[in-house]
């Protein structure tokens, strides 16, 4: 028998193409890709070409644009439900609170699933697995969500849960499932990709790992302990396709491609005019210029980032600081050089909190950023609770990556002078993610939301083409 996967994660929303960044040996280039349109129209090739074909969602699919954040992730349902996944696991999709994710599950045709998501009196909060048959091929899909639900992100996603990595119950319900007559056990998990690999090192029984949260273009699987594993970038400007040969209950050979969502495909004409009638809202904000960049602005950086400079540089500025910080997103398509629209800077920070001040002393810089520093490089790849480096204007500091905890900083400036560990400084910032609750003193927010002030400074900094400068540089 053989059947087809189709599979992407990480979208975060983007229902219509847009900018995205290709890697070649010598630049960067710009092209449009995704648009569920034309992952439809992809998805409806495959299962055409075989009709033995399961489809998959890896998560952090109800947040990232601001149709979804307005409508606390139901713009998008009928979008989802007409493609017709089998299964996803979640992340930001947490965003609304555990129980708006349980009324978007009610709405989809297929279930969010997880086994390390546990609600009251320890009681499992998703369905944990589903088993599907295909031609008497009896296929377990188990869900992990990820980790760091409630640990790293807002307290709102995990009120009243409580989420663990997933390492302890995975190998009892591959037991289970297998006793349930599962030929074959898929994973579908929003841990992140060093953190599967680490779990299925450790754990047998895994066919197929469709991994998300870490954005990875994976162009060819990784083999890990016999485990295929796959992940396929993010905002949908990847669809991956694995096809499987199966005979005597088992995976005989596999192939696999990682396909743009390039302007080449003919999108879905149905699903066309499904989006344009949920985004006909957005319109205005999209034909709405705001001001021009000389530079591309993107966050495919893990230390630095164009897109985040400018989001801090606007923070900054409106607050008279002389320090900024923002988490280290990774979602938000790339701007190209030429106008910067309203929509654009939605795409920034959808949320769009305030902006905040705060009095920080040099220990509390320093301490927070080789906290955030660990998080991002751990050792431990379960340990790794990213998001890239949190993201930091006003300070230079120099670091070794290889390190241990607590010992990566080796110096650190605020503008040119030497950090102090006494001294206060005035810093603004957006979320807890950026300064946690834990951190400094006099939190205000001030009478901005970030995306006024990037307006604000948009418009008296236009064109923008600031001098780049390395935050964190590595010796």
């Amino acid at each position: 028998m053989k059947l087809s996967i189709a599979y992407l994660n990480d979208v975060h929303g983007y229902m219509e193409p847009h900018p995205e960044v290709f890697f070649n040996a010598e630049n960067r280039d710009i092209k449009t890709a995704g648009g569920y349109s034309r992952i439809y129209s992809m998805i409806k090739r495959i299962r055409k070409q075989n009709p033995n074909t399961l489809v998959f969602d890896g998560g952090d699919t109800f947040h990232g644009t601001l149709p979804l954040v307005e409508s606390k992730g139901e713009a998008i349902i009928p979008v989802l439900n007409k493609i017709g996944f089998n299964a996803m696991a979640g992340h930001w999709d947490f965003a609304y609170g555990p129980d708006q994710l349980l009324n978007l599950n009610n709405q989809l045709s297929y279930p969010v699933l997880g086994i390390n998501v546990y609600g009251t009196e320890g009681k499992l909060f998703l369905k944990p697995y589903i088993i599907v048959e295909v031609e008497n091929i009896k296929i377990a899909v188990i869900g992990i969500c990820s980790n760091i639900i409630d640990k790293t992100m807002p307290e709102r996603f995990s009120k009243g849960l409580k989420i663990t990595e997933g390492t302890e119950e995975l190998p009892k319900y591959i037991e289970e499932v297998k006793g349930k007559g599962a030929n074959l056990v898929f994973l579908l998990s929003h841990n992140g990709y060093p953190q599967d690999v680490k779990m299925l090192s450790g754990i047998k029984g895994i066919d197929v790992c469709l991994s998300a949260h870490t954005h990875n273009r994976l162009f060819e699987p990784t083999m890990v302990s016999g485990t295929i594993l796959i992940q396929c970038g993010c905002h949908g400007s990847f669809l991956g396709h694995l096809q499987l040969e199966i005979s005597d209950n088992r995976i005989q050979n596999h192939q696999y491609e990682l396909i743009p969502v390039s302007e080449s495909v003919e999108p879905d004409k149905e699903m066309d005019e499904m989006i344009a009638v949920i985004m006909k809202p957005y319109r205005d904000l999209q034909a709405e210029t705001i001001g021009q960049t000389g530079i591309l602005l993107d966050r495919y950086n893990t230390l630095n980032s164009s897109m985040d400079d400018l989001l801090l540089h606007a923070i900054k500025d409106v607050a008279s600081a002389e320090l900024a910080f923002s988490n280290g997103w990774r979602y938000g398509v790339p701007i190209p050089p030429g106008p910067i629209s309203k929509w654009d800077l939605f795409n920034i920070i959808p949320m769009n909190p305030p902006v905040s001040i705060v009095k920080l002393t040099g220990s509390e810089i320093l301490n927070m950023l080789e906290e955030n520093l660990e998080r991002t490089f751990s050792a431990d790849p379960m340990k790794q609770m990213g998001g890239y480096v949190k993201r930091c204007m006003g300070l230079t500091a120099y670091i070794r990556i290889e390190n241990p905890k607590e010992h990566r900083i080796q110096d650190i400036y605020i503008g040119k002078e030497r950090l102090k560990s006494d001294k206060i400084y005035k810093a603004a910032f957006v979320t807890q993610q950026g300064v946690p609750a834990n951190s400094g003193a006099n939190r205000i927010d001030l009478p901005f939301t970030v995306v006024e002030a990037l307006t604000h400074f948009l418009r008296k900094s236009n064109p923008y083409h600031p001098d780049m400068s390395q935050v964190f540089s590595l010796i």
